[in-house]
């Protein structure tokens, strides 16, 4: 099968070939329609995988949502076990328990700052986060261009996009 970017420069070399000869506007627009036959199927054939990867990374990305889902759930369940685990040895009095796998062993945390009133805190403990970098308005910057203003670093640009319906 015929590569796109093949039937492309094919087309285009074929109607720069076409427009040297000296041949009537019909016969012109047969040859092209012939090849442009070929390139459209090939286009839709493109378009239509580019689709089916669209779906099937959909497909990834809900999959990963949902295997990331029961991470969480079986981390959480994980962390109730040892918390419930905790709390029998401590209930039991027991501070070590040793099997052929791992060693069980209650110990003292190092102690953590519970704040339980941040609004009696004086200023000198509390942190001022970094303010954001600016960053462009492209928005405002675009609304000036489009109303005739000079803003200089920065132009309207035009392309062209792909729709797909």
């Amino acid at each position: 099968m015929t590569a796109l970017y093949v039937l492309t420069n094919e087309f285009r070399d074929a109607a720069a070939k076409l427009e040297d000869l000296d041949l009537d506007e019909q016969t012109v627009a047969d040859t092209l329609e012939g090849m442009a036959g070929e390139l459209e199927a090939k286009a839709v054939s493109v378009a239509a995988f580019a689709r089916n990867l669209e779906a099937t990374a959909g497909s990834i990305k809900a999959a990963e949502a949902d295997m990331a889902a029961r991470r969480k759930a079986l981390e959480k369940r994980a962390d109730s076990l040892r918390a419930y685990l905790l709390r029998c040895m401590e209930a039991a009095g027991i501070k070590k328990i040793e099997s052929p796998h791992f060693a069980l062993t209650v110990k003292a945390k190092p102690p953590s700052v519970d704040v339980f009133d941040a609004a009696q805190l004086p200023a000198d403990y509390m942190r001022q986060p970094e303010p954001p970098p600016p960053a462009p308005d492209k928005v405002l910057i675009g609304k000036a261009l489009k109303d005739g203003f000079d803003v200089p670093g920065a132009r309207l640009v035009t392309g062209n996009r792909l729709e797909v319906k």
